[in-house]
């Protein structure tokens, strides 16, 4: 029958005595980590809220839509076929008047002028002049005419131009006041983002601190374990082996006696075919 022989390999005592401890003292910082409380470093009260520029320039985005609507139907009401006429000049009636009293007085003098031709030609009186009058006057009320429609030409065409430059002002005024709110709320924006940004950076050292506070035990563990575990790798395996030896059989026995008396008393050594037969 086998005979099993059991051994047992312990580590150096100093190395167990370093063991032993680190081991209770791991136990013992699992069981607080798994009490841990990790709100302390994970959450949201750690992600940095809208910053009050950001709100602010989130309000004018929302009350600059539209904003430049009224611009628009100011635009509107300095376009279409009547609206020269609320930029005609009040004073050109009175210039239009004026000019044509003017022209009516020296159209005036040259009446007498005729008479002095009917005179020189012989026909006072008559029916010749009666004609050189005619076509004096209808030549004055066409110069007349003339000059009137000059003069309402002229007034429509400044009206009409100052209405195009009303409706490119206030078109013009609509797309400044546009720009100008983008320019507001991309800098409120940007600024809000700054500092949202650095209270950011606030809260990640403030919740790194607190991780480096909570898990402070358990690397100081992991750095002492290391240099523990250390030990180890220099020595041989721990634990328990098993060798196992078969019983010697009556034959070997038998040979084993007899090559020790063979050798006490002088006898022969025992052949190598008996051994082979083993």
């Amino acid at each position: 029958m086998a005979e099993v022989v059991q051994q047992q390999i312990l580590p150096a005592p100093f190395i167990e005595a370093a063991a032993k401890p680190y081991l209770q003292e791991l136990t013992t910082a699992v069981g607080g980590l798994k009490a841990a409380d990790l709100s302390k470093s994970l959450g949201s009260q750690f992600i940095a809220g809208q910053d009050p520029l950001q709100a602010q320039a989130q309000t004018l985005a929302t009350q600059g839509i539209g904003a430049y609507q009224p611009f628009l139907t100011s635009a509107a009401a300095s376009a279409g076929p009547t609206a020269y006429q609320q930029f005609m000049s009040p004073y050109q009636q009175d210039i239009i008047d004026t000019t044509l009293a003017e022209f009516d007085v020296q159209s005036a003098k040259g009446i007498p002028g005729i008479a002095a031709q009917a005179v020189g030609a012989g026909v006072l009186g008559g029916g010749r002049e009666g004609v050189m009058r005619s076509e004096y006057q209808s030549n004055q009320d066409a110069n007349r005419a003339l000059i009137q429609s000059k003069l309402l030409q002229q007034g429509f065409n400044q009206s009409n131009l100052n209405a195009q430059t009303a409706f490119n002002q206030q078109g013009q005024l609509g797309q400044n006041i546009q720009d100008f709110q983008t320019a507001d709320i991309n800098q409120l924006g940007r600024l809000g983002g700054l500092q949202q940004a650095q209270s950011q950076a606030v809260l990640d050292a403030q919740r790194e601190a607190n991780r480096l506070e909570a898990f402070e035990p358990y690397e100081r563990l992991g750095t002492y374990g290391s240099g523990v575990a250390s030990l180890f790798s220099g020595n041989a395996p721990f634990g328990n082996q098993s060798t196992i030896t078969p019983n010697a059989t009556p034959l070997q026995t038998a040979l084993g006696t007899a090559s020790v008396l063979s050798g006490i008393f002088g006898g022969r050594n025992v052949s190598d075919a008996a051994y082979k037969n083993i």
